[in-house]
């Protein structure tokens, strides 16, 4: 988009605008560091990776058999076959074979020379140093055969940059006998709550308190999405303490994230304080649930900066829709947009024109394969247990006013989509 961050003033942000907006605040991704094999999951590659073999090294047997020389094409296919060793998984056989003759091996063992084909053990029949195949008619030239390369061959490219390495990425890099590889570093998020209301989980709440959910919610979200952590814990409804804080928290940070505070409200400081050690981007998006939101920068380093809304579900949501793509672009991953699905409603869903409402809802699939979703319930912002009974967001756009039964809609799946 042109206009930057700082372009917007007071005007309403759409979602699309705003989440463009707060990805301008990143120039590009971290910086690369080495990281072993053991700890690369979860991480994003900062370069490509080619194969330094050929997988599978050699070609080999696809199961358990015998490996056979084929005869020539004019010759007669034989139901019986001169057995002339073995080759056991691990093991080569440099001799060659002649048209004709076989060997018994194991599966993924490297076929000698001359073999072509594999017939599997239960289409044979052992009869001293020969071996009869059954159903000979059957066999093909080649069958039963994994060519070496064929899974990736050596000098091509495995995994591109970008890549955020998770379990089958680094069986792969495994499989390619590399130790480690070169990926961006961790974004450091600093964290912490607001309000003189906030109390600590373990302390005793006061009759006005209630406890700190936001800052262990986003905690979740944030190792989720693969960042270190400084948790500066809940601050008071003091501008002094939320400048200091805020100052320091941008000179060690990536990222600095608050929530709570950024209404219009008397005692809300953070947009306050942000405005002595910083600079606001915008605040106003057409959303639901997820107003107010802060979005701007901090001192000389231009560290991105989140308010987040003070009730926990809104918080949550926000951090989802304009927190996590941030996070991405610093960790240099391809992909930043949430995944998305096209699901039937179950019942009709309420909305309002000129704002995305995203709902909490439960995505499920009929058994005819067709997908299907339904509200968790009551969708108030500070419902906490509605986010613990989804498993995906429904995305409704803005100039909806509602969907009807069994239209479609978007869906964005949760972390945890596959929960029972």
């Amino acid at each position: 988009m042109s206009l930057s961050c700082f372009d917007f003033g007071e005007r309403m942000l759409s979602v699309e605008e705003a989440r463009a907006a707060a990805l301008e605040l990143v120039a590009a991704p971290l910086a690369e560091e080495w990281c072993p094999l053991a700890a690369l999951c979860g991480r994003v590659l900062a370069q490509p990776v080619a194969s330094p073999i050929d997988v599978p090294q050699n070609t080999n047997a696809a199961m358990d058999g015998i490996a056979l020389a084929w005869p020539a094409e004019d010759a007669a296919r034989p139901e019986t076959w001169p057995l002339v060793g073995e080759v056991l998984a691990g093991h080569c056989r440099e001799a060659a074979l002649s048209a004709g003759e076989c060997v018994t091996i194991m599966t993924g063992a490297p076929l000698p020379p001359g073999a072509d084909t594999v017939i599997m053990r239960e289409q044979l029949e052992f009869e001293g140093s020969r071996v009869r195949v059954h159903h000979a008619e059957s066999v093909r030239r080649g069958q039963h055969v994994r060519r070496a390369g064929e899974d990736i061959a050596r000098g091509v490219t495995a995994l591109d940059a970008g890549t955020r390495v998770g379990a089958a990425e680094l069986g792969l890099l495994a499989s390619l006998g590399l130790s480690g590889a070169a990926v961006h570093r961790r974004p450091r998020v600093a964290l912490f709550s607001t309000g003189d209301e906030v109390t600590a989980p373990g302390e005793a709440l006061p009759p006005a308190g209630i406890f700190d959910a936001n800052r262990f919610s986003l905690r979740g979200l944030l190792i989720e999405q693969g960042a270190e952590l400084q948790d500066l814990g809940i601050l008071p409804d003091d501008r002094g303490a939320l400048v200091a804080a805020l100052a320091a928290a941008a000179e060690e940070a990536d990222v600095v994230i608050t929530s709570g505070g950024v209404s219009v409200g008397d005692a809300d400081e953070v947009r306050q304080a942000l405005a002595e050690v910083g600079e606001l981007g915008f605040w106003k998006i057409a959303i639901r649930p997820g107003r107010p939101l802060a979005c701007g920068r901090l001192g000389s380093s231009h560290t991105p900066f989140f308010g987040l809304p003070g009730n926990p579900v809104a918080a949550m949501v926000t951090f989802l829709q304009f927190v996590a793509p941030v996070l991405g672009r610093l960790q240099g991953r391809r992909e930043l947009a949430a995944a998305r699905l096209t699901a039937r409603c179950e019942a009709t869903l309420p909305s309002r024109v000129g704002r995305v409402d995203f709902l909490r809802g439960v995505l499920y699939c009929d058994p005819e394969g067709q997908l299907w979703v339904r509200s968790t319930g009551h969708q108030g912002s500070g419902i906490l247990s509605s986010m613990v009974a989804a498993n995906c967001l429904i995305e409704i756009a803005a100039e909806c006013d509602g969907v009807a039964c069994g239209e479609a809609v978007i869906v964005q799946p949760l972390a945890d989509i596959f929960r029972g």
